[in-house]
C-alpha cells in the first residue's frame, strides 16, 4: 500500500518541500511523519506549509543581505599567517580551513565557519594563495592568504 504525503521539507530521494508524494504507508509512519518531514495531504498541511515557505524565504532574504555585507569586507581582503617551516618554504604541519577563519576572523573581523572556507587541501609551504570563501549559495568572496614563516 502507499500514502499521499506532503513533504515540508527538501528531501534528496524524494523531492522538495512542497511536493505531494507517495510512498510506502510504514515510512511515511514511521520516519517521514514523526520526524515532521511530511504531513498528511489535507488543507491544513497545504496553510502549514505556506506559512513555512514564507518563514524560509524571509530568512534567505536576511542571509543573502548578511552575506553581501560580509563579501563587501572581503573584497580585496588578504591575511598573513605565520607558521613554521622544515626549509624555509615547506610547512611543518599545514594550514587547514580551520585556521584560514580564525585568521580572518582575528584580522578583518568577519565572523566565519571552517565549512565555509574552500579549501580542497590543506596548504603545506609558503607562499600566496587566492582562497574562495563561500558566504551563501550564491555569493562566494575571495581572499587573497599569504603564509609566511614564523
Amino acid at each position: 500500500m502507499s500514502t499521499e504525503v506532503l513533504l515540508l521539507s527538501d528531501i534528496e530521494t524524494l523531492g522538495k518541500a512542497g511536493d505531494v508524494v507517495k510512498v510506502a504507508d510504514g515510512y511515511a509512519r514511521n520516519y517521514l511523519l514523526p520526524k515532521d518531514l511530511a504531513a498528511p495531504v489535507s488543507t491544513h498541511a497545504l496553510r502549514r506549509l505556506e506559512k513555512l515557505r514564507k518563514e524560509r524565504e524571509e530568512l534567505s532574504r536576511i542571509q543573502m543581505a548578511e552575506a553581501k555585507e560580509k563579501s563587501k569586507k572581503l573584497a580585496d581582503a588578504s591575511i598573513t599567517i605565520r607558521a613554521k617551516t622544515v626549509d624555509g618554504t615547506r610547512l611543518y604541519g599545514s594550514v587547514q580551513a580551520a585556521d584560514v577563519a580564525a585568521a580572518i576572523e582575528k584580522d578583518l573581523k568577519v565572523a566565519l565557519d571552517k565549512a565555509q572556507v574552500a579549501l580542497p587541501e590543506p596548504l603545506k609551504e609558503t607562499g600566496t594563495f587566492d582562497v574562495a570563501v563561500r558566504l551563501h549559495a550564491d555569493v562566494t568572496a575571495t581572499v587573497k592568504v599569504w603564509i609566511v614563516e614564523g
